[in-house]
């Protein structure tokens, strides 16, 4: 289990909250709206009220305590980079910070964030290749060209084994894991045999996939 800081409750940090509730991890939420800590005490393990600017109240919460610091304030980047500033200055471990435009993420970079989520954009891309091909169900993002693809078997691919289809020669892609029924398989060897009703976790850069999607 780890201790994390939440700050900004808005719809991006409950969620979050809900998330890492699920997860089973300890999380102390925070900020200056008390109706939004109220609504989440049911999935926190703690909650304050106050201002996350003011250097004072971040001290009484013992920043360099929580594994990770999460800010994730939105509709005023001013408080979102003060924040995120203080919390290394005041010892944070890590700092995760939000950012709702491309210069935002530079600049929370720059004055001390670890890490930046930028979830609008994120999501946009997400749905633009999801939407791209009919066949692509899911996928994760791994960086600008890469990701982790969830597609459809081919029907041509059915009833033959992995090995003999040579799909990291043809297509420069690797089999992650095959979903059948639901249930991830990672046991996957060149004698896999592939069904139909199958699909499957491909790793490899999105030409690579879509040019496989063409099979």
């Amino acid at each position: 289990m780890r201790s994390i800081l939440l700050i900004g409750l808005g719809q991006f940090g409950e969620n979050v909250a809900k998330q890492l509730n699920q997860l089973g991890q300890e999380v102390m939420a925070v900020d200056r709206d008390e109706e939004r800590v109220n609504e989440l005490l049911p999935y926190v393990t703690g909650a304050q009220i106050g201002d996350s600017t003011n250097p004072n109240f971040l001290r009484e919460l013992d920043i360099p305590g929580f594994d990770v610091c999460i800010v994730a304030i939105s509709g005023s980047f001013q408080s979102s980079l003060e924040t995120t500033s203080l919390l290394k200055e005041l010892g944070a471990k890590y700092v995760v910070s939000r950012a709702e435009e491309d210069i935002q993420e530079k600049f929370l970079l720059r004055n001390g964030a670890d890490a930046v989520v930028y979830p609008e954009k994120q999501v946009a891309r997400w749905t633009a290749i999801r939407c791209s091909a009919d066949h692509i169900l899911d996928f994760v993002e791994l960086d600008e060209t890469h990701g982790v693809f969830e597609v459809p078997v081919p029907e041509s691919w059915a009833g033959k084994n992995v090995g003999e289809l040579a799909i990291r020669q043809k297509y420069r892609l690797n089999i992650l894991a095959i979903k059948r029924g639901g249930a991830i398989d990672t046991t996957i060897t060149p004698d896999t045999t592939l069904r139909a009703d199958n699909t499957l976790l491909v790793l490899g850069e999105y030409k690579d996939v879509d040019r496989f999607l063409r099979v």
